[in-house]
């Protein structure tokens, strides 16, 4: 029997593809096939597949400390870790909590902001994404399986619709402006603003479709957390780290959360998340009220020094933004030749395109489109509330010429999926 069998059928399989390494943008299976990886293990390698500083870096480290656990030993590569850090998030956030997952990042971020308000309750948005835990289960709307045959789930969650203008079919000034009116409204009818400890928003829907609010969302939301006492949480889990273009979304509204969620990208593949706040934010967190055997183990911290050495080094961020404008010139125009494809959005290299039919979201298509593009050696996810978002999340070391490439065999997909889909 294949080891495989023995692996919990509780993951999900989009492909059935065994690799043997990987190599900047591209993934090399056990057949000796090569495969352009726009997936980046989801918004995780945005370094590529094993830079060969982030190996240094890591290799070095094992040879001196694997861990240190952090309620007895400082050391070293956690102190750099936050010293890089100070350099690229936003200002006045100046102190850090590590964890291992986004999802316990987000946790974490929610007692502190519970335990520092003395209010219970936490507002999210329509389709957002924040983690598998249980709490965090609460706190994710972008798709019942995710929720499904755990309830009852924690309370004090309530939601909020997140400004989605594709969907709504509105324009996005008044697609803004409802909601902002809902959430208002919320905070009337729902949860009073002094029982209410946060405001947990992610800056581009990440699961839920990848949606770009409209320009002022942000702005809007800081307002309103500023009046009530409220904290704003920025889940930048997926945003974070040059995948917008800048390292972190919000830094393109100029809005300054009180805390900052960082995972995925952070460390090129380790296990590393944190999180980000004014020290006296922080010092209202009495010691002992959280923390873990493993949070901010040694590996991990060197590997993200290295990858935000190497993001500065490289000018990632700035080539995100350069080729995530040629991807989403190339999308519009296949846009403009294929009916189905409804909408291209994104930041950076943090795309989506979404399919359509009659107007209902097409999720057969998309998911033909996927196969296709697998097909072809070209790994693609999709996402959604219904699965018919294409998302293309490629390495931020990727050149102009893998996305040219990525480009032509999504056409060539598009054009084979609509001859059996129909």
């Amino acid at each position: 029997m294949s080891a495989k069998a023995h692996l919990s059928p509780v993951w999900l399989r989009i492909f059935d593809l065994e690799v043997t390494h990987g190599e900047g943008v591209y993934l090399y299976s056990t057949d000796g096939q090569r495969y352009l990886d726009f997936t980046s293990g989801i918004a995780v390698t945005n370094t590529g597949h094993c830079h060969p500083k982030v190996v240094a870096a890591v290799q070095e480290q094992a040879a001196r400390l694997l861990h240190g656990q952090a309620n007895i030993v400082y050391h070293r590569p956690m102190l750099e870790l936050a010293e890089e850090l100070l350099t690229i998030v936003p200002s006045p956030l100046d102190t850090f909590f590590f964890a291992n997952s986004g999802a316990e990042a987000v946790e974490a971020a929610v007692k502190l902001a519970r335990y520092a308000t003395g209010r219970p309750n936490v507002i999210v948005f329509q389709g957002s994404f924040h983690g598998r835990t249980h709490m965090a289960m609460a706190l994710t709307t972008s798709k019942t399986i995710y929720r499904a045959g755990y309830q009852p789930l924690p309370a004090g969650v309530y939601v909020a619709p997140y400004p989605y203008a594709y969907r709504y079919g509105w324009d996005e000034e008044n697609t803004l402006r409802f909601c902002l009116r809902e959430l208002d409204l919320l905070l009337k009818a729902q949860t009073a603003p002094e029982e209410t400890a946060a405001i947990l928003v992610e800056p581009i829907l990440g699961e839920g479709g990848y949606v770009v609010p409209p320009q002022g969302f942000l702005a809007a939301l800081r307002e309103r957390c500023d009046h009530y006492g409220i904290l704003l949480i920025a889940d930048e889990v997926q945003t974070g780290f040059g995948r917008t273009g800048r390292f972190f979304a919000v830094e393109h509204e100029g809005v300054v959360p009180d805390v900052l969620i960082m995972a995925k990208g952070i460390a090129s593949g380790l296990p590393l998340s944190g999180i980000a706040a004014r020290a006296e934010l922080m010092a209202r967190w009495k010691p002992g009220a959280h923390g873990g055997t493993y949070v901010g183990n040694a590996l991990s911290c060197a590997a993200a020094v290295a990858t935000i050495r190497v993001m500065k080094e490289e000018r990632l961020p700035e080539n995100a933004a350069a080729r995530g404008a040629e991807l989403l010139e190339g999308l519009r125009r296949l846009a403009s030749r294929f009916p189905r494809i409804g909408d291209v959005r994104g930041r950076g290299l943090m795309i989506g395109v979404e399919f359509a039919r009659d107007g209902e979201p097409d999720t057969a298509i998309a998911k033909a489109i996927q196969a296709a593009c697998f097909r072809r050696g070209l790994l693609l996810l999709t996402c959604g509330t219904y699965d018919n978002v294409i998302r293309w999340i490629p390495p931020l070391v990727v050149t102009a010429e893998q996305i040219q490439e990525g480009l032509r065999i999504f056409e060539e997909a598009i054009g084979e999926a609509m001859e059996t889909v129909g």
